[in-house]
């Protein structure tokens, strides 16, 4: 650790050199200073409104100018194509948008792609300064009885943080062709895509420590002491990871699955290594439940052998209108709904006698259980419509007050 403390201090005696310092002194300037240029010549030339432009533009000129007056200009040009690699990103996110979805993309990209680019930008800038062969020799230490050099260690960093980012659309299509030779459910292509990326995660980092040098009996010992602190500490955590996996292997909780929590219906979105992530469609909020919930409390699927639903509307009418007219109008109007299954068929009740009013109630199946509160809305609303069509009258409470005389004064 000490060599590399060394030789990375002695970065900074290159940085004496006066053409070192005018570069980096211009690359400051144009980075810093690009934004208040941008605004004045916006008005006059509008394609300098993107600061993209402004900053490829003033390198170029500096580079030729240095060039011209026969100073070195190698910082300058490596900024200048770094930033152009840098801009060039957003081409590859367009292009490997056609084939991945949105949000899969914006982790691809925010998560692996530009952090890969940032690691080979600050590689061709060691460079500049040093040999990054003659770094990656360099000891940082003895871990688990073994020497670990620099250039090990981040390699083995690397490989994991590469497999625990950049496996979810490898894993998405092995899991699609999967679906496509077997005839697997979408919920079931899911829950393999996981356990695909959990493998690829596991055996990248076995590779890893093994690629290192890590003494085995040393980790089989460490391992051990880890497992007495899951006992203590961390035990929720891993109940939770444990819980995930099992979960998965069952199949009861399942991305695309529709559970009915706090009496409303959510998808699961994603099942993770701690906790399944779930979206409530009446607010478009994501529930956070930790994955041993579902092994400790009761949970309602309405997607585990199919993702038919049963719904219901409750009405009133009042009491002069026959009871099969009006059990008979509330199953057409049912019927007429394009949403609305055809088979089962529709079926009013009579639930009670009310105070003021006969008391029904409309059920019926649909498709989707997220549509449910749509859904109804759509089929109360043309009951209404029905009801008054057919003068069928919708009571509401109504009370009579009268006036009792006191006992008659002495």
């Amino acid at each position: 650790m000490n060599l590399l403390l060394m030789e990375i201090a002695g970065w900074f005696g290159y940085l004496q050199r006066l053409e070192v310092r005018v570069q980096v002194i211009l690359l400051l300037l144009v980075f810093l200073g690009q934004g208040a240029l941008r605004r004045r010549l916006a008005p006059r030339f509008p394609m300098a409104g993107r600061g993209g432009v402004v900053i490829i533009a003033l390198l170029s000129l500096l580079s030729l100018a240095l060039a011209l007056a026969g100073q070195p200009f190698g910082l300058l040009l490596l900024g200048l194509l770094l930033y152009l690699g840098w801009l060039g990103l957003g081409g590859v996110r367009l292009l490997l948008g056609r084939f991945i979805q949105h949000q899969q993309m914006q982790v691809l990209e925010t998560r692996l792609i530009r952090p890969a680019y940032l690691m080979v930008a600050a590689l061709l800038v060691i460079r500049v300064f040093d040999n990054p062969q003659d770094l990656a020799l360099i000891p940082i230490g003895e871990w688990f009885g073994s020497e670990v050099t620099l250039g090990s260690f981040l390699l083995a960093v690397l490989i994991v943080y590469v497999l625990a980012m950049g496996t979810g659309p490898p894993a998405q299509g092995v899991a699609w062709l999967v679906q496509r030779s077997v005839g697997i459910s979408n919920g079931s292509r899911r829950a393999l895509a996981l356990m695909i990326r959990y493998a690829a995660v596991a055996v990248g980092i076995v590779w890893a420590l093994d690629h290192v040098g890590f003494n085995r009996t040393a980790i089989l010992a460490v391992a051990g002491g880890l497992s007495v602190g899951l006992g203590f500490g961390i035990k929720e955590v891993f109940s939770n990871f444990v819980s995930g996996l099992w979960l998965l292997f069952e199949g009861s909780v399942r991305p695309g699955e529709v559970l009915f929590i706090d009496g409303d219906p959510c998808e699961v979105r994603s099942l993770g290594l701690r906790a399944a992530v779930l979206w409530r469609d009446r607010d478009n909020a994501e529930l956070v439940i930790p994955n041993q919930t579902f092994f400790t409390n009761t949970t309602v699927t309405y997607t585990g052998t199919d993702t038919l639903r049963r719904s219901q509307v409750l009405v009133s009418a009042a009491y002069h209108h026959n009871p099969d007219d009006v059990i008979a109008l509330l199953e057409a109007t049912a019927r007429g709904q394009t949403r609305v299954l055809a088979t089962p068929a529709p079926k009013g009740l009579l639930l009670r006698y009310g105070d003021s009013a006969i008391d029904y109630a409309l059920r019926f199946w649909i498709a989707n259980p997220m549509d449910n509160v749509s859904i109804c809305s759509e089929v109360q609303a043309a009951i209404w419509r029905a009801f008054r069509d057919r003068q069928i009258e919708i009571p509401f409470p109504q009370q009579v007050q009268y006036q009792v005389e006191g006992p008659p004064k002495s």
